[in-house]
């Protein structure tokens, strides 16, 4: 099935996400949507529940009237959600200190916008 791999100080088991892959190790059941939708939403088994057995992930499609535009979205879903379980952790990002020149144009950007704020007081006469 997947190969094992270690990142970054774990292991992870690699599933395949193929859609022949994703056919043969998904369970796919039907059921009832639930909610606004009338007779036909009531009466017919139009969404789709997706079980990956490997991976225990779990996806239901309920939005479309169409049992099977509702197993594609699903089976899109559990690609994308197995993909996402899969990928490398993000890499850890650091903190740099600001360079001498960034730090005095900033100064200078502060000092200017004091001075045009500082123009548009009201000057009161007592």
């Amino acid at each position: 099935q997947g190969e094992v791999k270690v990142e970054g100080g774990r292991v992870v088991k690699k599933h395949p996400t193929d859609e022949a892959s994703l056919q043969r190790d998904c369970d796919v059941s039907f059921f009832r949507a639930s909610g606004a939708g009338g007779q036909h939403r009531n009466k017919v088994e139009t969404a789709v529940r997706v079980v990956h057995r490997p991976s225990g992930t779990t996806t239901t499609a309920t939005e479309h009237r169409s049992q099977h535009q509702n197993r594609q979205a699903a089976m899109k879903r559990i690609k994308e959600k197995i993909d996402l379980a899969q990928a490398p952790p993000p890499k850890t990002r650091y903190e740099t200190k600001k360079s001498a020149g960034v730090k005095r144009k900033n100064m200078e950007s502060n000092k200017k916008n004091k001075e045009k704020k500082q123009s548009r007081m009201r000057v009161r006469d007592y």
